[in-house]
């Protein structure tokens, strides 16, 4: 009988370890989906959609998923989550293209996403770990922001929060500081979750229950406090503006072949706004906007190009701002012209931050040598400008931040400084089609509103173009891929918000936490390891 026994129960036995085996990769396997879930549902926080607030439970599961790893897992784990975040987000950028260039952008991207996990694990044994690991998030955007090839600020926690309460926080300090405080948040909630379900076991020490507190706490009443900042009152009385969306032939990268009938566009679409103002129906602008790309033909080199834009100006009787292609001095500018009705061009503005493998092209010759289509589709680099973009429409002085430009904080701060008393975005989105990009980046307009307390209008070739009231609401906007105009008066303002006048401050002040938290948790590490 024991012999029978024995021989029955052996195979038994001899199952249950494969079967535990089993069990334990796949419980491996919940932080990894629980990190990329987690982007996905920061990325779901974006526009178009208005769910601002996934952000805080993405960042909290976050936090879950790095809490006490090695630095080899948290890298892994911190690269899931950018894969899950960014990879979704940033598909427009293969909409013409193909997917090659987009997967690239983004498992490069992804990578800053993966140092910040890292360290957000070496600090998450420490006290006051929310603050660590929001500013290591922080000091993580602002290094993507810069480098490579002048940085990809694209998708920023700040640009997801134009619809949340905590958007105020932008006119406190900046987009580092609005994504800094739903970071600390989205991790403030994870700790109060944990020591919840830790108090069921035994005592929790009351300053890692205030920390808890205190990081989901302040950043909410930081925003409630700071809605004082924002304000859509006129300080320099107002402008009646003129916003024209001509649209294009066709979406796609081809449209550019159709540069005289993108011109004709906005100067109809202009016309058929003049008749309304001669008939009665629309007030007469103080001046008028076009977007980037308008006149992709050189009205400095083409006779007939100036005729038409010089046309149009003198239809509606007011100043154009108007998107243009110039070759100046063997040189290649995204330039935005001033042109006056009487006078002619008196003004021009040349994008600064002109986007790498779109507008020129970094390692050309390497580039060329992997994949010659790259070279043909950017035969010749765009130069950059190097003054700040301030037009001087009489009375009212109007800041350009030329579409890409609009990712940056820099870029859009300095026209502030110089004295704009409104902001305009002219942007070109037809190479992108129906895409989110158009929102994303009307998004970025609406921050960039309440950051420093300007209306600012989003001129776009297809749409959406918007007019943005100084406190993020979207007064007017268009839909897509049709002709439309905006023509609506506007408050004018002077003052500056915390943020514009601290600057990039608030940003070093994160870095300086950031770093700090490292050398602790560095300090920490190498105590724990003598004997």
């Amino acid at each position: 009988m024991t012999v029978t026994a024995t021989s029955v129960d052996r195979p038994d036995r001899l199952q249950q370890p494969p079967a535990k085996g089993a069990r334990a990769r796949l419980i491996r396997l919940v932080p990894a989906l629980v990190s990329a879930l987690s982007g996905v549902l920061l990325y779901v926080s974006f526009p178009p959609r208005t769910l601002w607030w996934l952000a805080l439970p993405a960042f909290a599961g976050f936090a879950w998923a790095l809490r006490g790893r090695t630095w080899k897992t948290a890298l892994g784990l911190g690269y899931l989550f950018g894969l899950g975040f960014l990879l979704p987000l940033l598909v427009w950028t293969g909409v013409e293209v193909g997917p090659g260039p987009w997967i690239a952008l983004v498992l490069i991207e992804a990578v800053y996403v993966a140092l910040v996990g890292a360290g957000i694990a070496a600090v998450s044994r420490l006290p006051g770990r929310p603050l660590w690991a929001a500013a290591l998030w922080t000091a993580g955007e602002a290094v993507r922001a810069r480098m490579p090839f002048g940085g990809f600020p694209w998708g920023k926690v700040a640009f997801g929060q134009a619809d949340g309460v905590f958007l105020p926080l932008a006119a406190l300090g900046g987009t580092p500081v609005l994504g800094f405080g739903v970071v600390l948040c989205g991790f403030g909630l994870f700790e109060i979750v944990r020591l919840a379900l830790r108090r069921r076991d035994g005592e929790v020490r009351r300053s890692a229950a205030a920390v808890a507190l205190l990081s989901v706490a302040v950043p909410v009443l930081g925003a409630v406090g700071a809605r004082a900042l924002v304000s859509d009152k006129a300080e320099a009385g107002t402008a009646t503006v003129a916003v024209i969306q001509g649209n294009v032939p066709r979406a796609g990268l081809e449209f550019n072949a159709q540069r005289r009938a993108v011109l004709d566009y906005h100067a109809r679409e202009t016309r058929r706004l003049a008749a309304q103002v001669a008939a009665g129906k629309a007030p007469r602008p103080d001046f008028v906007l076009w977007p980037e790309n308008s006149s992709d033909i050189d009205p400095f080199a083409a006779p007939d190009a100036a005729a038409v834009i010089q046309g149009a100006a003198e239809a509606i009787g007011a100043p154009v701002s108007v998107g243009s292609v110039v070759e100046r001095d063997g040189r290649l500018l995204n330039e935005q012209i001033l042109w006056d009705p009487v006078k002619g061009p008196l003004q021009t503005y040349d994008k600064r931050q002109v986007q790498p493998f779109g507008e020129y092209l970094p390692m050309r010759s390497l580039i060329g040598a992997i994949n010659g289509e790259w070279t043909s589709m950017v035969r010749q680099d765009f130069s950059r400008g190097d003054k700040p973009g301030v037009f001087d429409f009489g009375r009212v002085k109007v800041g350009l931040a030329t579409c890409y430009e609009a990712a940056f904080d820099w870029a859009v701060r300095d026209t502030v400084t110089h004295g704009a008393q409104m902001i305009s975005v002219p942007s070109n989105n037809a190479t992108f089609d129906r895409s989110e990009m158009t929102y994303q980046q009307l998004a970025m307009s609406r921050v960039r509103a309440v950051e420093h307390s300007r209306t600012v209008t989003v001129p776009v070739t297809s749409g959406v173009s918007a007019v943005i009231m100084p406190d993020g609401r979207v007064a007017r906007h268009t839909g897509m891929f049709v002709p439309a105009h905006i023509d609506m008066k506007v408050p004018l303002r002077t003052s500056e918000t915390p943020a514009t006048r601290l600057g990039i401050l608030p940003e070093l002040a994160l870095l300086l936490v950031a770093a700090g938290g490292l050398v602790w948790a560095g300090t920490a590490a190498a105590r724990g390891r003598r004997p």
